[in-house]
């Protein structure tokens, strides 16, 4: 455990997980992640925010008398997922007269996940507020970021603001406080691709309303407390954007390399006209290191080679994944070798669908590409070179 003090009478209390590989059971992991807690001791009562992720409980619950921190009134849950909302019981446990105070869409969450009894949890609105004696905590109700029960916390007398996983970062640190680097960015980018991109409309509208309040500083649930807190929200505002970045795409996978062949000329033609691209090996690859580059990419190229007379199974998985987080990409086409025939490209055209993408003609080679197939690919560079000049991207 850490504990640290951030303000008067406002602790640290949370935990680095430099062990864990991956997160939902989906995206790997480069630094492990960490779990925030933070104590506020008012004249009068004393309030949590956040809890620990239950892997930790004991050593969560322990630190309270290792820090001789002897009574709670409070426990504010930001968010009732399991990693932030895990050791509520447990605190309820050692200070059986402190209550949840948390959102109804929360503590209906808190009831059916960690069954946790209706009397003990007070149900809060937007805007509403609660007296530790000298210190006054605010609630926003902030739906969609990224859960429907999630809102922040803010702290009118010391102008901070705890923001649950928004904002947030899978990092571990010695020093609570953020240090910007280009480590640091990454972590919050890929975090952000992972959790926020499928949001990314409502977390524009939040991240307008945190600038707006100009809190002092940003305490998230993930990663380190931000005492500039425009560093991390000006990455937000870029995040967030509608408009993507001059980039294309290009997930692929390749058995016989003859549609790893076909990439490789693609972005070479691409690059000689302006165009950067990110090629990414989806049997090979890292997931996180595309969903970032999903955060800004304008145009996908999907390559795919063909098994049992359809898209090879990652490059389904991948055009999945892209549907549900999604990214700001506005055109899309795909690239693809068959031995004996099929539906190539139906079941990925299908699932990227509610991405509403602009589609280039798809290119469909048996065998190796032959000199025909190249000037397709040469018009296809043309034309993605045409939608992003359309766009005011070159």
């Amino acid at each position: 455990m850490i504990y640290k003090k951030i303000k008067e009478d406002i602790l640290y209390a949370g935990m680095n997980d430099k062990d864990r590989l991956i997160f939902d059971e989906l995206i790997p992991l480069d630094n492990g992640t960490s779990y925030n807690s933070y104590i506020i001791k008012g004249s009068e009562k004393t309030a949590v925010v956040d809890s620990m992720y239950p892997k930790f409980t004991s050593e969560y619950i322990n630190s309270f008398d290792e820090n001789k921190i002897t009574n709670i009134d409070y426990i504010i849950a930001n968010h009732g997922e399991q990693d932030h909302s895990g050791s509520i019981p447990a605190l309820l446990e050692k200070f059986p007269n402190a209550i949840v105070v948390t959102n109804q869409v929360c503590a209906n969450n808190l009831k059916e996940m960690l069954l946790i009894s209706e009397d003990k949890i007070k149900i809060i609105k937007n805007d509403d507020e609660l007296s530790l004696g000298n210190k006054t905590l605010k609630f926003i109700i902030s739906p969609g970021v990224h859960w429907p029960d999630t809102m922040f916390t803010y702290l009118k007398e010391d102008n901070i603001i705890f923001t649950g996983d928004f904002l947030g970062a899978h990092y571990i640190f010695d020093d609570v406080f953020a240090v910007p680097s280009k480590e640091l960015e990454k972590s919050a980018k890929k975090y952000f691709a992972e959790i926020m991109m499928p949001f990314s409309g409502v977390c524009r509208k939040y991240t307008a309303q945190i600038k707006t309040l100009n809190p002092e500083m940003v305490l998230p649930s993930h990663g380190p407390i931000h005492k500039d807190p425009s560093y991390i929200l000006n990455l937000y505002e870029d995040w967030t954007s509608e408009k993507g970045k001059n980039l294309v795409l290009l997930p692929y996978v390749s058995m016989y390399n003859s549609t790893g062949e076909m990439i490789d000329y693609l972005s070479q033609k691409l690059e000689q006209k302006g165009i950067p691209s990110i090629k990414y090996d989806m049997v090979d690859g890292n997931l996180g290191d595309l969903a970032i580059a999903l955060v800004d990419g304008t145009t996908i190229v999907m390559g795919t080679s063909m098994v049992l007379a359809g898209a090879h199974p990652v490059s389904v998985n991948i055009a999945y994944l892209a549907s549900i987080l999604r990214p700001k990409a506005k055109v899309a086409s795909f690239i693809g070798s068959y031995g004996w025939g099929g539906n190539l490209f139906g079941k990925l055209s299908e699932l990227l669908a509610p991405l509403k993408l602009d589609i280039i003609e798809p290119i469909l080679v048996k065998g190796k590409a032959k000199k025909e197939d190249y000037l397709k690919i040469d018009k296809m560079a043309e034309e993605i070179y045409n939608k992003h000049k359309d766009l005011g991207l070159i």
